[in-house]
């Protein structure tokens, strides 16, 4: 069965995306928001090859959930959550 494995800067930007809703939404939209990833990271795994491949980096693949990017790639059966970015924050990643 195909499961998904978040990275330690993924787990890092679900947080500054999470405290960052909190203080400009509350924290229940921000709980929604952050459910929402999990959400997507599941479809992600049920589809992995729905998104093309993208020239970032080697086989990386890029999908939206809500405002945000979603950079992920594909490992045997494992979705690996790289990073999760909004357009702010892409230019410095790259």
């Amino acid at each position: 069965m195909a499961n998904y494995r978040i990275s330690p800067n993924a787990q890092d930007d679900l947080e500054r995306i999470w405290r960052y809703g909190v203080e400009h939404w509350g924290v229940a939209a921000a709980d929604a928001y952050f459910g929402a990833f999990f959400k997507h990271f599941e479809e992600l795994v049920d589809h992995p090859r729905r998104y093309a491949e993208i020239d970032i980096r080697p086989g990386y693949r890029r999908s939206l959930c809500g405002k945000d990017s979603v950079f992920y790639r594909i490992d045997g059966d494992i979705v690996e959550i790289m990073a999760i970015l909004g357009k702010q924050d892409v230019e410095g990643w790259l």
